[in-house]
């Protein structure tokens, strides 16, 4: 199972409930092209074959272009990426569990490296807002689906 770097400077954990069925909340994440529909910081997005481990996706964010790599697929639980964008290391975890009528995302995310170094606290205050964001996007387009 891969995880977040939990010794890197920054480490990021953001968790909300969505009143959606999981099938939806997940269909929602997990494609990629569609990012840019629903969450408004996201320029672009493209995967570059089968959602799959070893799979690997570009997306322009904040100014960024970044591409990653899926570590880790569990349909419906748990997605797992990660990349390296000016010299900004990244591993991120999402986890979906269905309570009831409702779902559980929970987001944590860890960035390494000598920018992250240099500025730690502005980069985890930029990276929680971000979180924050996309959870409050995905959020509210799987609520408005459903």
């Amino acid at each position: 199972m891969h995880t977040i770097d939990s010794t890197a400077p920054v480490v990021v954990s953001v968790t909300t409930v969505i009143d959606a069925p999981l099938a939806t909340v997940w269909s929602l994440h997990t494609d990629i092209d569609d990012w840019p529909v629903w969450n408004a910081d996201i320029d672009q997005a493209r995967l570059g074959g089968p959602a799959a481990v070893g799979t690997d996706f570009t997306w322009r964010t904040h100014g960024m272009n970044i591409t990653s790599t899926i570590h880790e697929l569990l349909p419906g639980q748990r997605i797992v990426w990660g990349g390296t964008v000016e010299g900004i290391v990244g591993i991120h975890v999402w986890t979906f569990e269905q309570t009831g009528g409702h779902v559980v995302v929970h987001t944590e995310e860890s960035w390494s490296g000598d920018p992250v170094d240099a500025a730690a606290d502005e980069l985890a205050t930029a990276l929680r807002t971000s979180l924050e964001s996309w959870l409050a996007c995905l959020k509210a387009r799987a609520e408005l689906t459903t």
